[in-house]
């Protein structure tokens, strides 16, 4: 049961038994004088001072009710440094280690520094909000929410863990940045084709497959001989090569799912000149993580030393060239080091061969689920906000369908006996008045 003591006196028990509140000479005028006092969930006495007694009161009376409803937070637990709690979290995250290492790095540069040395129970969400907005303002929106993630998943562990008692981050003043995305402008059939031709011969077949099966470009340079079935006319998309850090590896594609896309006629004749030439042979890297189980994949893009392909270095000296010659982007600058840099955006990236790829396809008659299937999206329903503008126009097949059901509909209604015999010989001529009523019927 909570209940309040009054710390600057003292009870003592008169000699006829009644019992006198009397001054504590040794605590009389020092500190708070009012302790609120309650049990918590495992029947230990807890305690905390206060000036007055009207909000010890209240302060125990609270702490009861939440004990009762299983909603108790230790206030001493709120003590507790933030930075504790941000090592328990990311330890208890098993993601894959792509994602562990952009949590580590946003807990390490954005959320330790700032709330890493701060108590628990002191982090305010206009705190948090207003952080979020200078994140977002100096490294974009991306960054930050990945550092909202660490920061709001971290201090929903210590709600669990009853050290608070709720999560500030989840304040409705607490505004997560968006990531704003344009509408997807899909190249013409001239853009992809001046960008194949812009390629070095040995590497045109790289463009032409992300074109016409929609592959993302880590899934390209992992796609392997053993990959493409010439029988059933399908790309079977197993692995990509993924960055970890400083290495490279092998892992399931995004969403941890294998697929396949069917072939057309054109990409299986590229790809079987391209083997022809290149004669594929097998590279190991590991499986999943840096330390994993090496696999082997005859991988039918290389560099001509041998090596896998990696991500920067074909945008850098392949990609980005390719689209300066076919004048999707201008020419590179010098920059004050003497390097040069390409002035290209997000949107000019292999991304939109995959946007090529879904115009075409729904163009042609593909349903949004078969081509989330393609595509590898988790979600038709992503694929749907992603491309629904790139949908064919349904007019003229609603115009069709009806003319095709309603033929024998528009037939009579337009019969030109019927009309000359229900309708006005010309426009704005009188019309017969409906007779009257006849009272003998009861009308």
């Amino acid at each position: 049961m909570a209940y309040v003591r009054d710390q600057w006196t003292k009870a003592v028990r008169r000699p006829d038994g009644t019992v006198e509140r009397v001054r504590n000479e040794k605590r009389w005028g020092r500190g708070k004088r009012w302790l609120a006092m309650w049990l918590d969930p495992s029947g230990k006495e807890k305690s905390r001072a206060f000036s007055s007694k009207a909000r010890a009161d209240k302060y125990a009376s609270e702490m009861e009710t939440d004990v009762a409803r299983g909603e108790y937070a230790d206030p001493q637990a709120g003590r507790v440094r933030f930075g504790e709690v941000l090592e328990s979290w990311l330890k208890s995250r098993n993601v894959d280690p792509s994602t562990a290492i952009l949590y580590e790095a946003a807990l390490r540069l954005h959320v330790r520094p700032v709330f890493g040395p701060r108590q628990l129970s002191s982090i305010k969400p206009s705190e948090i909000a207003a952080w979020l907005v200078d994140l977002e303002k100096r490294i974009g929106a991306p960054t930050a929410r990945t550092a909202f993630i660490v920061l709001h998943g971290s201090l929903d562990l210590a709600v669990e863990d009853g050290r608070i008692k709720r999560n500030p981050a989840k304040a409705k003043t607490v505004k997560v940045p968006v990531i704003k995305s344009g509408r997807i402008v899909a190249w013409g059939d001239d853009t992809v084709l001046r960008v194949v031709e812009a390629h070095p011969p040995e590497y045109r077949a790289i463009p032409v497959v992300g074109a016409a099966a929609g592959l993302r470009q880590g899934e390209l340079f992992g796609l392997a001989e053993e990959d493409i079935d010439f029988d059933a006319m399908e790309i079977h998309v197993r692995r990509q090569v993924k960055r970890l850090g400083s290495k490279y590896i092998f892992a399931l594609p995004k969403n941890d799912r294998e697929r396949t896309v069917p072939m057309s006629d054109g990409a299986a004749e590229v790809l079987r000149q391209h083997i022809e030439a290149t004669k594929p042979q097998p590279l190991a890297l590991p499986w999943e993580k840096a330390g994993g189980d090496l696999i082997a994949a005859r991988l039918l893009f290389r560099w001509r030393d041998g090596l896998h392909i990696r991500a920067r270095g074909y945008n850098e000296r392949v990609w980005k060239p390719a689209l300066v010659v076919a004048e999707v982007i201008p020419p590179p600058i010098r920059s004050a080091r003497g390097a040069l840099e390409f002035l290209a955006s997000r949107e000019d990236g292999m991304h939109a061969l995959r946007h090529y790829y879904a115009s075409v396809t729904l163009a042609d008659g593909v349903n949004i689920r078969e081509l989330a299937t393609y595509l590898g999206h988790g979600d038709p329903g992503y694929t749907l906000r992603l491309y629904t503008h790139m949908l064919p126009s349904s007019h003229q097949r609603a115009r069709k369908a009806i003319d095709s059901r309603l033929r024998s509909v528009f037939a009579v209604a337009s019969d030109e006996a019927v009309t000359k015999q229900t309708l006005p010989t010309r426009l704005g001529a009188p019309v017969e008045p409906i007779p009257a009523p006849t009272p003998e019927l009861g009308l």
